[in-house]
C-alpha cells in the first residue's frame, strides 16, 4: 500500500465547474478592465500610458469634481443603509423569531418580497409614487392631515439621494431580516433557557445574550452591504436616468462609470476613462473588505460557537 495522504481528486472535480464559470465572468473580465485602464486613445489605435488615466481622473478637475462627487453621495447612500436599513432589519428578525408571534412566515414573507422585485419595477412604482403631479404620496399625506410635509423629493437635490436611498432600504430590508433571523435560530436552546432561568426578559435577552452571539453575523450583513451599495446602479439608473439629477444630486460611482464609458447625449463614451473609474471602484471595494476581514472579522470570532 501507498504511504501517505491520499489525494482528494473529488474536491478538484466538485470546485472545478464553480472555479472555471467565476474565472470566465469575474476574473478574466477583471484583468481586462484594468488592463485597459493603462491605455489611451492615440491616432492609430490604443497607446499605452501607464497610470495617465488615474491621474486625470484624481487631478483634472473636470474628472475629479464629478469623481468625488458620486463617491461622497455613494459614501452617503452606504451610511443610509447602514443607519436605517441593517438596524431594522435586526429588529424585524429578533420580532419575528419570537415563539409567540402569530402569522410570523406571513410577515417574513411579506417583508422579503420586495427584495426579489425588478430594479426596473422598483424604480418607475416609486417615480409613480412620490410625483407631485400623479402620484398618490401627496394624497396619502393629505388623508391624514400632514399634506404639508410632502415635497418632490426626487425633484430637490437636497433630498433626491436620500428618498432614493430609503426606497433601496424599502426593497432590501429582508436580506438583513432573514440573515439575522437564520442566525437568531442557530442559538442553542440551552443558552436562552439559562437566560429565563436568571430571570431575563425577552428584550433583555436579546441585548445581553443574542446580540453579541449573532455579531459575527451582523459583520457580514455590513460588509455586504458595503459592497452592494458601492456596486449600486440600477435604482439611480431608473428613477433619475443616466445624468442622475437635479444636477448629479443622485450620481454615484455607478452612473458616472456608464456615462464616461459607454457615452451618453453629446458626451462621447471613452473606455479607458471608463476603465479607470471601475478600477477605482474596485480598489475601494476591496480596500474597505480588507480593512473588515483584518480589522473587524478577527475581533468578532471571539462570539462565533
Amino acid at each position: 500500500m501507498a504511504s501517505g495522504k491520499a489525494v482528494r481528486w473529488h474536491i478538484g472535480v466538485f470546485l472545478a465547474p464553480a472555479v472555471l464559470v467565476y474565472t470566465a465572468i469575474m476574473i478574466i473580465p477583471l484583468f481586462g478592465t484594468l488592463n485597459l485602464s493603462l491605455f489611451g486613445k492615440g491616432e492609430g489605435g490604443p497607446v499605452f500610458v501607464g497610470l495617465a488615466n488615474f491621474a486625470t481622473l484624481f487631478g483634472d478637475p473636470r474628472w475629479s469634481e464629478a469623481f468625488w462627487n458620486a463617491l461622497g453621495n455613494n459614501l452617503w447612500f452606504f451610511v443610509i443603509h447602514m443607519l436605517v436599513q441593517n438596524p431594522i432589519g435586526i429588529l424585524l428578525a429578533a420580532l419575528l423569531s419570537s415563539p409567540h408571534l402569530r402569522m410570523a412566515a406571513f410577515y417574513r414573507t411579506a417583508i422579503f418580497i420586495p427584495t426579489i422585485l425588478s430594479f426596473v419595477i422598483v424604480g418607475f412604482v416609486w417615480k409613480l409614487i412620490l410625483s407631485p403631479i400623479w402620484g398618490i404620496a401627496p394624497g396619502m399625506l393629505d388623508a391624514v392631515g400632514l399634506k404639508m410635509l410632502f415635497a418632490p423629493w426626487l425633484g430637490k437635490a437636497e433630498y433626491a439621494l436620500t428618498a432614493l436611498a430609503l426606497v433601496s432600504v424599502w426593497q432590501f430590508v429582508g436580506i438583513p431580516m432573514m440573515l439575522i433571523y437564520a442566525a437568531l435560530l442557530s442559538i442553542p436552546d440551552d443558552v436562552i433557557e439559562a437566560a429565563e432561568m436568571d430571570g431575563l426578559g425577552a428584550w433583555a435577552q436579546f441585548w445581553k445574550i443574542k446580540l453579541p452571539l449573532i455579531l459575527p453575523s451582523i459583520g457580514i450583513i455590513s460588509i455586504l452591504t458595503f459592497v452592494g451599495n458601492f456596486n449600486a446602479f440600477d435604482l439611480v439608473y431608473v428613477a433619475q436616468g443616466a445624468l442622475a439629477g437635479p444636477d448629479y444630486a443622485t450620481d454615484i460611482l455607478g452612473t458616472f462609470l456608464y456615462r464616461t464609458f459607454f457615452g451618453f447625449q453629446l458626451q462621447l463614451g471613452d473606455p479607458h476613462m471608463g476603465a479607470a473609474i471601475a478600477s477605482a471602484m474596485f480598489g475601494i471595494i476591496l480596500l474597505g473588505v480588507c480593512v473588515y476581514l483584518f480589522a473587524i472579522q478577527t475581533r468578532l470570532r471571539r462570539y462565533q460557537f
